[in-house]
C-alpha cells in the first residue's frame, strides 16, 4: 500500500481525467511543481489522451457494422438473453473509447506506435510534431508555457534540449511568435514554437515549429508530407531537427520553411553545449 505522499500511475491518470478527491489533487498538483520529470510525463500522457479522444470521439455516434451485428446474433450458440448480453458489452466497450476507463491503454498503445519508429527515420518525431501541434494549437489560453515577451524563452530551450533555439521572424510571412514550451521527446527533450497569423482574418491561423536534437544517421534531406489536413516541412541542418506543421496550403508552407532555413542558428560551440 503506497504512503499518502507516493503516487502511482493510476494517481496519475485519474488526476489527468479529474477523478482525484480535492486533498490528493492538491498533494498530486505540489509534487508535479516540484518534479520537471514528472510533470513532463503527465504533459505527454495529457498529449495522447486529448489526440486519442479527437481522433475517435467521433466514433462513438455510429452505429455499429451490420456484419458486427451479424455476427452477434446468427453465429453465438448462446440462448437469446446471452446474445443481448454480448451486444450490449460490445457497444459499451465502443463507449469506453476516449473515457477514464480506456485511457492507460490508449496511452500505452500511442507510445507504442511511436516508440515503433526505426532509428533515423523521420517518421517518430515527425508523427509527434504533428500530434503536438493538434494537442497545443486548439488552446486559447495555455497554447505556449513561455510567451514571445519573456526574453529567456530562447535560452531556455535552448539550455533543455541542446541544440540553439532561435526566435524566427516570420512576419513577413503574416505570423508572429505567441511563445514556445518543452516537450517530452522518445529520447529526450523537444521544443514548440508557435506562430499565429497578424491578418485581419478570423480565426487566427496558428503554425508550429519543434526543434530537437536528431538521432544519429537521421536524413536531412529537406521534405514534405501530409497528415490529414496538417502540411509538415521537416529537415534536418547543422545538428539540429525542424519540422513546421500547420493547416496550410503546400506553396504558404513552402515559403515559411524556407525563411526558418534562412534563419537557422550555428550548431553550439563546445563551451556553449557545456553551459
Amino acid at each position: 500500500m503506497s504512503r499518502p505522499d507516493e503516487f502511482t500511475d493510476t494517481d496519475l491518470s485519474a488526476w489527468l481525467d479529474h477523478e482525484l478527491d480535492a486533498e490528493r489533487r492538491a498533494r498530486l498538483d505540489a509534487r508535479l511543481r516540484e518534479q520537471p520529470e514528472l510533470a513532463a510525463r503527465a504533459r505527454l500522457w495529457a498529449a495522447d489522451r486529448d489526440a486519442l479522444r479527437a481522433r475517435f470521439d467521433p466514433v462513438l455516434g455510429e452505429p455499429l457494422p451490420p456484419a458486427l451485428v451479424h455476427r452477434v446474433w446468427q453465429h453465438s450458440s448462446q440462448p437469446r438473453w446471452t446474445q443481448a448480453a454480448v451486444a450490449a458489452g460490445l457497444l459499451l466497450a465502443g463507449s469506453l473509447i476516449g473515457a477514464g476507463g480506456m485511457w492507460q491503454w490508449q496511452g500505452k498503445q500511442l507510445a507504442a506506435t511511436l516508440a515503433g519508429a526505426q532509428a533515423g527515420s523521420p517518421a517518430g518525431w515527425v508523427q509527434r510534431a504533428a500530434l503536438a501541434h493538434s494537442v497545443y494549437v486548439p488552446e486559447p489560453r495555455h497554447a505556449v508555457e513561455v510567451k514571445a515577451q519573456e526574453e529567456h524563452l530562447a535560452r531556455w530551450l535552448t539550455r533543455r534540449i541542446d541544440i540553439p533555439v532561435k526566435l524566427f521572424d516570420l512576419r513577413d510571412e503574416g505570423f508572429e511568435l505567441v511563445g514556445g514550451r518543452l516537450l517530452p521527446d522518445a529520447t529526450g527533450k523537444s521544443a514548440q514554437l508557435m506562430y499565429e497569423s497578424t491578418g485581419p482574418a478570423s480565426p487566427k491561423q496558428r503554425v508550429t515549429v519543434y526543434l530537437r536534437k536528431p538521432d544519429a544517421g537521421a536524413p536531412t534531406a529537406f521534405s514534405y508530407r501530409q497528415q490529414g489536413e496538417l502540411g509538415q516541412f521537416y529537415w534536418v541542418e547543422a545538428g539540429a531537427g525542424y519540422a513546421l506543421v500547420g493547416a496550410l496550403p503546400k506553396e504558404r508552407l513552402l515559403a515559411m520553411a524556407q525563411a526558418i532555413y534562412k534563419q537557422q542558428p550555428p550548431p553550439l560551440s563546445a563551451s556553449e553545449a557545456a553551459r
